[in-house]
């Protein structure tokens, strides 16, 4: 068995690195990163973290967009943050309109896969996100998590935090 080496912040992208839509985010147009999180992302960089965009697309199940159109907002926010995301994975699926998947948050398969892929050690890595699910994902891999929240509601993460920024600073304050 090998050890693991590798750390990393794996980020739900939706309401973490851009601001949520009230439907889907599709359009560059569309497209609000918050104050922040370029901040956020370069720090925890520097730092030695991998960063793994793990999302739901479910949008693209429905019809309303494609894979090319998450690529592109992808892209995007790798211009702002100086490219300090190393990949993305997300479910193109949704249980209405494709049936259930593995992939989709709160399932774990896409993180197991990038750890896999990127000899990730699930006890020195961390999941960020603003929704339950983003949680349980986290969890079921044994990763530290962080939930982002803009009020003081009640966590189910690890940790809560009010935006990314203080989400990358209390994870290097560990």
């Amino acid at each position: 068995m090998t050890l693991h080496q590798n750390k990393c912040v794996f980020l739900d992208r939706d309401g973490v690195l851009n601001e949520d839509c009230p439907d889907y985010l599709y359009k560059l147009e569309e497209l609000v990163i918050p104050d922040g999180v370029a901040e956020a992302l370069k720090t925890l960089k520097e730092a030695g973290y991998l960063l793994i965009v793990i999302t739901n697309q479910a949008g693209i199940a429905k019809g309303l967009y494609t894979a090319d159109n998450v690529y592109a907002i992808h892209e995007a926010m790798q211009k702002v943050s100086d490219s300090a995301l190393d990949d993305i994975y997300f479910s193109p699926y949704h249980p209405a309109y494709s049936g259930n998947s593995l992939s989709r948050k709160p399932g774990s398969l896409l993180i197991e896969k990038a750890m896999a892929k990127y000899d990730i050690d699930p006890a020195q890595s961390w999941m960020i996100g603003d929704r339950d699910r983003d949680m349980e994902a986290g969890k079921n891999v044994g990763l530290k998590t962080v939930h982002i929240i803009p009020n003081a509601e009640e966590s189910t993460g690890d940790y809560a935090a009010v935006n990314l920024l203080e989400a990358a600073r209390l994870i290097l304050k560990q």
